[in-house]
């Protein structure tokens, strides 16, 4: 997502998928008065929930007091000066405030502007669940063009949630083993194929119990949400400035529900439906709908850039062409490291970001003209490259931790095997790779929790929600349904575009509102649409 963060990573079951892929997260029981479980919740819920809440206020209170120690960032972190760096120490489980602690990993920059211009400091989530939000600093640094004014008003603050990158982090695999290719061909062939697969995932979610077990049934989205509310109180905000992305959005969607009135200004941005229908495995199902539109999209353009590209002049013609590679890779991977699922890995990111449109369908193009090269240094994995291979390895531990802790998911695998091959019929980009990435919730060994009936709390100020109409990973209906649970707040449509991440694009009538909205907390009269922004070149 490079504004997202955008966190390629081998689904344990053989597909190399992004682990960001449902941007989306589960929620454990709400956290407050504010959020109950609804209407059915159990007293022994309603207590858990209740001792959460105060273990929260109790966190929050501690971190008020101790602040955060502010410092130049390590070395290795990649952060340079003048972002700060320091720490937050949070319960790993809120029941328990008294118990066992972690350390989140934060950083700063402070606003460019004056004194009098300061609002106090805007935190970022970029998605995942697994992705890191350190980076959202560096926005500051690179002067980055869209960030200009709002960094003049406010600190830009990042953070690793629980479980990633420095907080604490979880695996579930060795990174060296997870990265290997190549992995089984995500389409199975055979009922020994869906064994084998099914094995794999198993293998993982034990793996998930044996490296991090004691972390697993406190990786939640209302804990990420507390968290979230302790690095509140820890940089002395009386209340919350948040732009969340993608699975972010999800994180603004429980927050927003548990601590209405420590919402001051909230950008959610790609979003994941909330519904607790869909939290997780209904939304994933529903990506593989929505990759399958997005790919038809990236073919179009190729199509119409034959001229440059040589891949086909129709859509059919290009499908023709990956269904070729495709066939090659998995009678013969290429550069005997690139099958089918480390093509899915690498191809995915064109439906996913515009951004990847040229270098995705330029190593393609590169390829059909006789050059394999150039789709090996982008598809396979680099064995030496270690720290990034832990991290892709971390970033799935915690995609698949959340997703799974989150919701309770379906433990039969007729189910799964008779959703999974009647989407495939009609969507086979995606699906089955999505099947395998999120299969060890089928087996998971912690307790899987009820998510957070998202709703308007009381005091809560206009959200303001940004969405592309044809965006993959978090299909429109989401952005729809968000903007209906959160009375007051504003949709702004990014019609017939569909790339992950808006307000990282230039489009005046997107960025434009972004900016007055944090600037000045103003939302138009009533929703907007926006032409797309403009279309990558070749």
């Amino acid at each position: 997502m490079r504004g997202l963060r955008r966190a390629t990573a081998f689904g344990s079951a053989g597909a190399l998928v992004t682990a960001t892929l449902i941007a989306g997260a589960v929620a454990a029981p709400a956290a407050s008065a504010d959020a109950t479980a609804g209407a059915d919740a159990t007293t022994s819920v309603r207590h858990g929930q209740d001792s959460q809440a105060r273990g929260a206020s109790i966190a929050a209170a501690r971190a008020a007091k101790a602040g955060i120690n502010w410092q130049d960032c390590p070395a290795d972190w990649g952060l340079e000066k003048p972002i700060q760096c320091g720490w937050v120490t949070v319960p790993l489980d809120y029941a328990k405030p008294n118990g066992k602690q972690i350390k989140l990993a934060v950083d700063r920059i402070g606003n460019t502007g004056t004194k009098a211009e300061r609002q106090g400091a805007l935190v970022y989530n970029p998605g995942g669940p697994g992705g890191s939000g350190l980076r959202f600093p560096r926005r500051v640094t690179t002067k980055a063009p869209l960030w200009v004014n709002t960094s003049k008003a406010y600190d830009f603050v990042g953070f690793d949630p629980r479980g990633v990158g420095h907080s604490a982090p979880i695996s579930c695999a060795d990174p060296q083993e997870f990265v290997k290719a190549p992995k089984m061909d995500p389409v199975p062939d055979s009922e020994a194929d869906k064994r084998a697969q099914r094995k794999l995932a198993a293998d993982y979610a034990a793996g998930c119990a044996e490296r991090s077990g004691e972390m697993l049934p406190q990786m939640t989205t209302p804990n990420t949400v507390r968290d979230l509310d302790v690095i509140r109180a820890a940089l002395g905000e009386k209340k919350l400035n948040f732009l969340g992305v993608s699975y972010g959005t999800y994180i603004a969607a429980v927050y927003g529900t548990m601590y209405p009135t420590h919402v001051r200004r909230m950008v959610a941005d790609s979003v994941v439906n909330p519904s607790r229908e869909k939290i997780w495995y209904e939304a994933n199902l529903d990506q593989d709908v929505a990759f399958e539109m997005r790919w038809n999209d990236w073919q179009d353009w190729i199509a119409k850039n034959d001229a440059t590209l040589h891949l086909g002049d129709t859509r059919a013609e290009v499908q023709d062409q990956w269904l070729k590679l495709r066939a090659t890779a998995k009678e013969n991977p290429i550069g005997g490291v690139v099958g089918p699922a480390e093509l899915i890995g690498f191809f995915q990111s064109a439906p996913y970001y515009d951004s990847s449109w040229v270098p995705v369908a330029t190593v393609f193009s590169k390829y059909v003209a006789g050059d394999t090269q150039a789709l090996v240094d982008a598809a396979a994995p680099d064995l030496t490259d270690t720290a990034g291979n832990i991290s892709a390895e971390n970033g799935n531990a915690v995609y698949t931790a959340v997703e799974c802790t989150d919701a309770k998911w379906p433990t039969s695998w007729k189910k799964w095997d008779r959703d999974n091959t009647a989407l495939h019929k009609n969507y086979p980009f995606m699906t089955w790779a999505n099947a395998w990435l999120n299969l060890p919730c089928a087996t998971w060994p912690a307790k899987q929790q009820t998510p957070v009936d998202v709703k308007t709390g009381k005091g809560l100020p206009p959200v303001l929600i940004v969405q592309a109409t044809r965006d993959a990973a978090t299909p429109y209906e989401g952005a729809v349904e968000l903007h209906k649970r959160f009375k007051g707040s504003r949709l702004i449509t990014e019609k017939d575009a569909g790339s992950h991440g808006v307000t990282g694009l230039a489009n005046p009538c997107i960025n434009e509102r972004v900016d007055t909205y944090l600037l000045t907390g103003k939302v138009d009269a009533a929703d907007v649409t926006c032409a797309p922004h403009a279309t990558p070149k070749p």
